[in-house]
């Protein structure tokens, strides 16, 4: 795939580039190895310093860097705006907080016979992050404001479509302060991947993206014996039970499967409702996804705009006519446009099967899957029947199906009663082949730092006796 600014909406090629070359990407490396050795030695308060400089800049620069995204990727100007405001705020959220997630942690000096005995958190080295377009700001920044907050530096290996976002990223935290090199963009194809990450001075990964690649990067880690992070697809379901509040899960679904264009990991994609509410919300739900206007993304009036690729647009057509051809009904939308730009509707799909695609694939647009079901053991049947475990939303007003809920859905976030989303606050991530680790809150933070046992005796004899016994 070729590195370049190609607009979804024309399907203009607006600018590209040439991948770094070798060298470069050697002195890229080189440059972040000795920016950790500097930013190791600083303290927290001068990262907050910085980190809050970097906040500023993306508060002042909203409406250009949304212009940039909306371009490159075709998200709604809005959507885009929202973003780089998010960013702003995990900037902060990782300035303020830091100190208290990487303090030492005492522990039971006596139980382990020392004098003193503590956790302490620190960071690991240049952490290389693959990351991909559909969040091209917010994808990056929930890894990179806390590593470098932690003290690692960051080599960013980003999506060939989104060079400028990449770009825009390196030179706002160098504007902001930190170190050069503490965050670096390479512009490389992922065919470089497997070089960068064997090199000795790269110490972990992190990747956001399908299933092939958290293979590959966790394939080439696994052979390097060094750390990952995988954040992977999705197929997120959403349950509606009888008790629900039927229009407030209806508008809540529209935005959960067509926010960022459809092109989410944990939008809601599989819609799993109760027969008892199913005739209802699916007319509710259909007649909200219709009302959705598709057109420019810079238009301030469009909630839905252009796919960020040809070939996305034409996956996701085929997956709807693989339905429509195995028996599927289709509500609403359904039909690729003509024209310029990489348009599709919002779309309802019912009565689906297991001979279907969508039944079991993860769909990355604005296409929507509706599931009858009889009982609750059936809409958990349905919700776990997959090979992903992102996130997952149940709509129900009863307080023990929300709590059977949280304990039997298998994913690494449960949301009752509203959208799934990320927040800097809380820990995010998957199990299965949504991936592993997590991003965000403090366990984000610590994930790649090394956390450090220390233990402190009396003296040499007690010391030494301490190190015999494990």
């Amino acid at each position: 795939m070729p590195i370049a600014t190609t607009n979804p909406a024309t399907g203009q090629l607006l600018k590209s580039y040439d991948p770094m070359s070798a060298e470069q990407i050697d002195a890229a490396i080189d440059r972040a190895d000795v920016a950790f050795r500097d930013l190791h030695g600083t303290t927290l308060a001068q990262r907050a310093q910085w980190m809050n400089a970097a906040a500023d800049l993306l508060d002042a620069e909203r409406d250009s860097t949304a212009r940039l995204m909306t371009t490159e990727m075709g998200k709604t100007y809005v959507a885009a705006q929202a973003e780089v405001t998010k960013c702003a705020t995990a900037c902060r959220f990782y300035a303020a907080n830091a100190e208290r997630m990487l303090a030492d942690e005492p522990a039971d000096a006596g139980a382990v016979k020392a004098r003193r005995a503590f956790v302490r958190y620190q960071p690991i080295g240049p952490v290389l992050a693959v990351m991909p377009w559909n969040f091209p700001l917010w994808q990056v920044m929930r890894f990179a404001a806390p590593a470098l907050m932690a003290g690692n530096t960051g080599l960013l290996k980003h999506a060939s479509n989104v060079p400028q976002t990449a770009l825009y990223l390196e030179e706002l935290f160098r504007r902001a302060g930190f170190p050069e090199g503490a965050f670096t963009t390479l512009l490389v194809g992922s065919e470089a991947v497997d070089r960068i990450l064997s090199d000795p001075r790269v110490r972990a990964a992190t990747l956001t993206g399908s299933e092939g690649a958290g293979r590959s990067i966790g394939q080439i880690a696994g052979r390097e014996l060094k750390k990952t992070v995988l954040e992977l697809g999705g197929s997120d379901p959403f349950v509606v039970m009888p008790s629900a509040d039927l229009d407030r899960a209806a508008e809540v679904a529209t935005t959960a499967r067509c926010q960022n264009n459809g092109q989410s990991c944990i939008a809601a994609k599989r819609f799993i409702v109760h027969t008892d509410a199913f005739d209802a919300f699916a007319e509710k739900f259909a007649a909200n996804m219709s009302a959705l206007r598709v057109g420019d993304p810079m238009d301030e009036n469009t909630d839905v705009g252009p796919l960020a690729s040809e070939g996305g647009r034409d996956e996701i057509h085929a997956q709807v006519q693989d339905a429509v051809d195995h028996g599927a009904t289709v509500l609403c939308g359904g039909e690729k446009p003509v024209g310029a730009g990489w348009f599709y509707p919002p779309t309802v799909v019912t009565d689906l099967n297991p001979q279907m695609r969508m039944w079991s694939e993860e769909v990355f647009g604005p296409v929507a899957g509706l599931f009858r079901v009889s009982s609750y053991e059936e809409a958990i049947e349905v919700a776990n029947g997959t090979a992903f475990g992102l996130g997952s939303n149940a709509w129900t007003t009863d307080p023990q199906e929300q709590e059977r809920f949280a304990v039997d859905l298998d994913a690494g976030s449960v949301f009752i009663n509203g959208m799934t989303t990320s927040y800097p606050e809380l820990p995010f991530g998957g199990v299965k082949n949504s991936g592993y680790g997590r991003e965000l809150s403090a366990l984000g933070m610590r994930e790649f730092c090394n956390t450090k046992t220390v233990w402190v005796g009396e003296g040499a004899a007690s010391a030494g006796a301490g190190a015999h016994a494990e």
